[in-house]
Parts: structure tokens; C-alpha cells; sequence
């Protein structure tokens, strides 16, 4: 039987940021204590660690667009793959300013940055993508 490894928070933040080539640039705190990081920092993850990307239309409507994604990538030195799926929403009442105008745009970094985290272990740590957060 395996022994179970126990570390902080921010010993599993440190682990995850530099298992994936995250630098000080692509991280932030939000001013309501959430760990953000960019979306030049959710490229640079896909990038590092190979992560495939497919998306499906759950709902294109002219005010209402949901979209999922499904990201995988390859599990260390196995031959099988991680497969996760998310959902990327936009509308008029959860996308704010200018980019309101493009909900198809923002549903698609929502469900990208979701997946991605998800499957990368960011999620389970309390860290988001900076297209899911709304202004208050």
C-alpha cells in the first residue's frame, strides 16, 4: 500500500506552478482572495503539458451561449490519457463590459480555463482562470 502524501496549500501551488512552467507573470491574487492566473498563464499550461482541446455547442443563442469542453492530456509515464470535461457560459448577466460583446469568445476561455485547471489539479487547490471571474 502506498503512503499518502500530505502538503500544504501552498506547497501543492508551488508544485503545480513550476510543474507547468508557471512564472510570477501568470499568477495573481484577486483583491477577494482568490489565486487567479492569466490567460497567457492557461496557454502556457496547455502548451507545456500538451493538453488536447475539443469543444461542443451546448447552446448558441443571440444573448445565451454555453459551450463544452473536453481537454486530455497524457498521464505522466502511463500510456493512458486524463480526460476531463467543462462548460464555458456567457450572457448579458455574467459578462461585463466590452467583452459582453463577444459571448462566444468568452464561453469558449470559460470552458477552456475550466477544463484546463480541472485537469491540471489547480481546481481542487482553489485556483481559477481569469475569464471566470465577474466583476463586482
Amino acid at each position: 500500500m502506498s503512503e499518502i502524501k500530505t502538503e500544504t496549500r501552498k506547497e501543492s501551488l508551488g508544485r503545480l506552478f513550476t510543474a507547468n512552467g508557471l512564472v510570477k507573470e501568470d499568477v495573481y491574487k484577486d483583491k477577494r482572495g482568490f489565486v487567479i492566473i492569466t490567460r497567457s498563464g492557461i496557454d502556457k499550461i496547455i502548451s507545456n503539458r500538451g493538453i488536447k482541446l475539443q469543444y461542443e455547442t451546448i447552446v448558441m443563442q443571440k444573448d445565451w451561449v454555453v459551450l463544452k469542453c473536453k481537454a486530455q492530456m497524457v498521464k505522466g509515464n502511463d500510456v493512458g490519457m486524463t480526460v476531463v470535461e467543462s462548460f464555458g457560459e456567457s450572457s448579458q448577466e455574467n459578462t461585463m463590459g466590452l467583452a459582453g460583446k463577444f459571448p462566444v469568445a468568452m464561453a469558449e476561455k470559460r470552458a477552456k480555463s475550466r477544463a484546463v485547471l480541472m485537469l491540471t489539479g489547480f481546481y481542487e487547490q482553489g485556483v481559477f482562470g481569469q475569464d471566470e471571474m465577474i466583476d463586482e
